[in-house]
């Protein structure tokens, strides 16, 4: 039994095909000197692959009709969701349902990331949740848990998961990915990151990513939604950089109105700018735009990769001033050409 990305009996993006997507940039990356993905911890640092989130879709637990429409989705990653997407008399159905998916292999995720979320801590709803999903005979890639305010409850969440899951081979780690959905959590957010790298030391979960959760941060703070998103621009930014510091990914918010794409194109792109890896969707309309707002374009790879090949040859040769296109480098203009390299690799670009 292993933690599996979309089971990877589904297809999805394996070790061995995201190896193949991107063999021959890496030749090209390790030539260049750009750094590999990496995890952190205090005690712990280990190479993992990096596991693209442009996309991330919910697709409630109990909704057959919307679980049957995954194999047509092509988004990065799927949440089959027990929690915000689930009405509270059909969070039993939800779970069973999950469950079943996860046993069966009977719902094919191709290239897609097999994910759940769970109940909050708080809720009373996530010790069955966790039962019920970690006893499946196939285990998701990625598990989510949501309103994550303090330390504690990842203290409960560890010790929770660790006696479902004792005695069994899990093969690999099963990432973590934690919501931030209040002003408490952001108070709490760099000691949260901390403490989930270091229980990852003696737990089956490590820690991947940062979700924002804006509508339940606006009811905390009694913010108003708007449609230019002022009131969200301090803690996205925030937790963008917290995240970063963190070698974690960031998600961005949910764009409510799924008939608005330009807005949804304008939002993403602008979350991409910021530093966010990755968007919150509920609609199938909405995941080819976000995941082309969050690929860095042809171009951009380009000028990326031509810049790189100067700046290393220029250095080779002892001079201190490049010129690039009439623009002198920098490092911080080298490194942000790294990253852009980086991303296409793992997006298969």
């Amino acid at each position: 039994m292993a933690a599996l990305r979309g089971f990877t009996n589904f297809g999805n993006f394996s070790k061995r095909s995201l190896s193949q997507s991107i063999g021959s940039i890496e030749k090209w990356l390790s030539n260049n000197g750009l750094m590999t993905v990496r995890g952190m911890s205090d005690d712990v640092t280990h190479s993992r692959a990096y596991t693209p989130r442009r996309a991330l879709m919910y697709v409630p637990g109990n909704d057959d009709r919307k679980i049957q429409k995954i194999p047509t989705l092509d988004v990065d990653c799927v949440v089959l969701d027990c929690e915000d997407g689930v009405a509270i008399t059909k969070k039993d159905e939800a779970r069973s349902n999950i469950r079943r998916i996860l046993d069966t292999s009977t719902v094919d995720f191709g290239r897609s990331e097999c994910t759940v979320r769970v109940n909050s801590v708080d809720s009373g709803l996530c010790d069955e949740d966790l039962k019920v999903i970690l006893s499946a005979k196939n285990l998701p890639s990625s598990l989510h848990l949501p309103k994550v305010d303090f330390v504690d409850q990842l203290d409960w969440f560890t010790d929770t998961t660790n006696r479902i899951l004792e005695g069994r081979n899990c093969n690999q780690k099963i990432n973590l990915i934690i919501f931030i959905e209040s002003a408490q959590s952001l108070l709490a957010l760099p000691e949260i990151c901390k403490t989930a790298w270091q229980l990852s030391t003696k737990s089956h979960f490590v820690p991947d990513a940062l979700v924002f959760g804006s509508d339940d941060y606006c009811a905390d703070i009694g913010a108003t939604r708007t449609k230019h998103g002022n009131e969200l621009i301090y803690a996205r930014q925030y937790l963008v950089m917290v995240a970063k510091a963190f070698k974690l990914q960031a998600i961005d918010v949910v764009h409510i109105d799924y008939k608005d794409l330009e807005g949804l194109r304008t939002e993403a792109l602008n979350g991409f700018h910021m530093g966010f890896t990755g968007k919150q969707l509920i609609h199938p309309g909405q995941v080819k735009i976000c995941q082309e707002a969050f690929t860095p374009s042809d171009e951009k790879i380009k000028w990326a990769k031509d810049l790189i090949e100067t700046f290393n040859q220029e250095q080779g040769l002892g001079k201190g001033a490049i010129n690039f296109r009439g623009q002198m480098i920098d490092m911080p203009l080298v490194l942000q050409a790294k990253n852009i390299v980086q991303l296409a690799a793992v997006c298969g670009k």
